[in-house]
């Protein structure tokens, strides 16, 4: 199995009325080295100014290719920030308090 197989939080499931806020916690290495992939790109045609290369490089996503890459040697990790608990607790907060203020 791969992908988000989590089953849905709805009405349809649940029988009532739901409200669902999802807060990314965690996201796939492919897309992380895709951005630094991406960053390191441009700063090569900052420097170099016409390599055309480089150029059409930098306007494809490069995702799927880098997925594809890490994928078999089990590198396209799903990863989350060494701080994690202390953003959900934050994250909690803003969210109660949002939801309190509405009502």
């Amino acid at each position: 199995m791969c992908g988000n197989t989590r089953k849905e939080i709805s009405e349809k499931t649940l029988g009532i009325p739901v409200i669902a806020i999802g807060i990314p916690t965690v996201v796939e290495s492919a897309v992380l080295v895709n951005d630094a992939l991406d960053l390191f790109i441009k700063k090569l045609q900052d420097e170099a100014r016409s390599n055309d290369y480089l150029n059409k490089l930098k306007e494809k996503d490069n995702y799927e290719e880098i997925k594809e890459a890490l994928n078999p040697a089990d590198y396209n990790m799903i990863v989350t920030p060494k701080e994690i608990d202390e953003l959900i607790d934050n994250m909690k907060e803003i969210v109660a308090n949002g939801i309190n203020y509405s009502l």
